[in-house]
């Protein structure tokens, strides 16, 4: 039967574990010293807290929503506040990770706190871990010690904004190895952007648009079996442009055609293409061409 354990504090966990806490909003943990019935046979996850784990051998399945973690010797699974993981362990299992755990209230007013947003990986799909190269590894590890050794200090002034800064820098370096892991799987990423146009073609054929609106990156990404995230990401360092900013083309796009070769109402084109409100539409192809639509449905009549 699978067991809840709620994550909501770093105390939490070390007690689930046999660690000792060493500070109250940060720890780095070495899952081989623990014991492997200290781990449920099967358990949910409930993270209120963010960690980051470098996985060194299979343990067991482990899932996130409906999706097997895509993981290996030498994985980077992250989870932020808010996820549950669900994780069915082997029988004879030996743990074999590091990993770093904090609490959203070390961040608070730090420079880290205020750009955690931008670490997008947090909330990519359990498909979409990082695998780590032997020589990213020894990066990720010396990171991981450059904390714990800030850890085993007394606490000061210079603790909190030193412990940030290096989990910044791990940060950092996550990013990095993410966009080497987009270069490295170039070939899967043009598959998703095949998909993701014909998706995009597929969705304004029809009256589909009409009867549901105007489509969301979200919707996309989802057709492509990725988190919104991890999508937007891939198409942006793929193309250089946002999955937002395809989208907003291909309307201007058949907006365009619907004013320059057919008589349809301008009332008409809006609905055709999936906005709610004429107006919508009006202000919208403004602010991608230029002109309203009635004014550039004129010039392409003077022309």
């Amino acid at each position: 039967m699978e067991q809840t354990l709620i994550i909501d504090s770093i105390e939490s966990y070390n007690n689930y574990f046999g660690f000792e806490t060493q500070h109250p909003l940060v720890a780095v943990v070495d899952l081989r010293k623990t014991k492997p019935e200290s781990f449920p046979m099967e358990a949910a996850y409930d993270y209120r807290v963010y960690a980051l784990f470098l996985k060194q051998t299979y343990c067991g399945d482990i899932t996130y929503g409906r999706q097997p973690y895509d993981y290996q010797e030498g994985t980077v699974t992250s989870f932020a506040p808010g996820q549950v993981v669900h994780v069915k362990r082997m029988p004879h299992f030996e743990p074999n990770a590091r990993g770093l755990l904090f609490h959203p209230d070390l961040i608070r007013g730090t420079s880290l706190g205020k750009g955690i947003g931008q670490y997008s990986f947090f909330d990519y799909s359990s498909r979409e871990a990082l695998h780590l190269s032997d020589d990213e590894k020894k990066i990720f590890t010396d990171c991981l010690n450059k904390i714990e050794m800030e850890l085993g200090r007394p606490i000061d002034q210079h603790s909190k904004p030193l412990i940030c800064r290096n989990i910044e820098l791990l940060l950092d370096y996550c990013m990095r190895f993410y966009d080497r892991q987009f270069i490295t799987r170039r070939e899967a990423n043009h598959d998703v952007l095949t998909r993701f146009e014909n998706e995009l073609n597929t969705y304004f054929r029809g009256n589909r648009a009409e009867r549901e609106g105007l489509p969301s990156v979200k919707y996309f990404a989802e057709r492509c079996f990725l988190s919104p995230n991890y999508f937007g990401d891939l198409v942006k360092k793929e193309t250089g442009r946002s999955p937002q900013e395809f989208i907003q083309g291909k309307i201007i796009d058949l907006a365009k055609e619907f004013l320059a070769g057919t008589d349809k109402s301008v009332t008409e084109i809006a609905y055709c293409l999936g906005f709610q409100y004429p107006q919508h539409f009006n202000r919208y192809f403004k602010r991608g061409v230029g002109m309203t639509p009635m004014e550039y449905r004129r010039t392409g009549a003077e022309a």
